[in-house]
């Protein structure tokens, strides 16, 4: 458990910078989750969320690496997984763990990117099983929501007159 915290904790600090310099942000307004992701647009990044709607004890982070499958201007496919971890179970159960794994999860999804004139405006689709830490019981999750990626503006050139070439005669 320990190593695995080190480990993500190091991708995380290693290369901030330009983990998050395309990073997104979203809402899955039914199954209320907020959600700030890595650049989506690499071939690997990270999915943190966050439930909004629940009692202290029972918030739990998801750290969810994804790996995408097929990008497109338009569409985007990918599939990934990760943790559940719960940092304020301890509120509940002084004698929990200091940072609690919930469960595990798989992730398949789309990103869709409908509007021409503005592609950072996303629709997210995801089909997401989990299972409880134990693997005593699990739930087919299903996800729908709303993304905006950051990212830098796009330079546009600006033509460079030539100087007229002088008139022989």
């Amino acid at each position: 458990m320990k190593r695995i915290l080190f480990v993500l904790m190091l991708v995380l600090l290693s290369g901030r910078e330009r983990l998050w310099a395309q990073a997104s942000v979203g809402y899955y307004p039914w199954s209320a989750l907020l959600t700030v992701s890595t650049n989506a647009k690499k071939a690997i990044w990270l999915d943190t969320r966050l439930q909004t709607n629940s009692l202290f004890s029972s918030l739990s982070i998801d750290l969810l690496p994804m790996v995408n499958l097929k990008r497109g201007e338009v569409v985007q496919w990918y599939i990934g997984g990760g943790l559940r971890l719960n940092p304020l179970y301890r509120i509940a159960d002084a004698n929990a763990d200091l940072i609690t794994i919930d469960g595990y999860s798989m992730n398949v999804g789309v990103r869709i990117a409908p509007l021409k004139q503005n592609r950072r405006i996303q629709l997210a689709l995801e089909l997401n099983p989990y299972v409880k830490d134990k693997f005593d019981s699990g739930v087919l999750k299903t996800h729908f929501g709303l993304i905006y990626a950051f990212g830098k503006k796009k330079k546009t050139e600006i033509p460079v007159e030539q100087p007229a070439a002088p008139l022989q005669p």
